[in-house]
């Protein structure tokens, strides 16, 4: 698989690369936006590690234009800790977030647990199951998501993740800690603003297409669920 590392700090990318490279996978690596965006177009990666702070294009910019190409998995690298900044990064449709300065072995982590989360729905494509709920039909084997009428949602990995998880047990509460390691397959302390910040998008995708119609359902003080009559 091709990693694609985006930071305008070459020792991170050198330090990236060594670590990326140990577990089997190659590197192709960008010191600027507008680099990162044409080396994407060019390799068309497996995944994109993208700095937020960069020359040229910010990486959400990045984001916002790998994002009208492609579901590829994101993770984006950040100085920044404000909870606004990680929520801007994954409402733009990053997938995940590090914070700077971040142990490398961490990141090599969650870009794994992206990789294996985007080839799980690759490998369920002999299945072709299909989902039809409420105003939704849930295309497994396409990884594809559209309004009943044909008006395709375009979901990041992350966001097909859960509202699969969620549509394939309709009526059951999930907490946010059990959509995280379904989902992310990781285990984690403080996972519950990540998966709102996921379900929010998801829900404004959903509405868009739906004309408001609200799929996903909060329990409070419990966790998100699809009902289904």
């Amino acid at each position: 698989m091709r990693i694609l590392i985006a930071d305008d700090d070459r020792e991170i990318c050198d330090l990236l690369e060594i670590y990326i490279n140990n577990e089997g996978f190659e590197v192709i690596k960008a010191y600027d936006g507008q680099e990162a965006y044409d080396q994407f177009i060019e390799t068309d990666p497996d995944c994109v590690i993208l700095d937020v702070m960069m020359p040229k294009m910010d990486g959400l910019d990045v984001v916002n234009k790998i994002r009208e190409e492609s579901k590829v998995p994101i993770l984006m690298l950040s100085a920044k800790t404000a909870d606004i900044d990680k929520i801007r990064g994954l409402a733009r449709g990053a997938d995940d977030y590090v914070i700077k300065p971040f142990n490398p072995l961490e990141v090599v982590a969650r870009v794994k647990s992206l990789l294996r989360r985007s080839s799980y729905s690759d490998e369920k494509s002999a299945d072709g199951n299909e989902i039809e709920i409420g105003p939704l039909r849930i295309r497994r084997d396409q990884h594809e998501v559209s309004t009943v009428d044909g008006t395709l949602i375009h979901l990041t990995v992350l966001e097909f993740g859960i509202l699969y998880l969620l549509a394939s047990n309709p009526n059951r509460v999930f907490s946010a800690d059990e959509i995280f390691e379904r989902v992310w397959q990781q285990e984690t302390d403080i996972p519950s603003k990540t998966v709102m910040v996921h379900v929010s998008h998801l829900r404004d995708k959903i509405e868009e297409a739906t004309g408001g119609e609200k799929v996903v359902k909060t329990v409070w003080g419990v966790g998100y669920k699809i009902e289904k009559d």
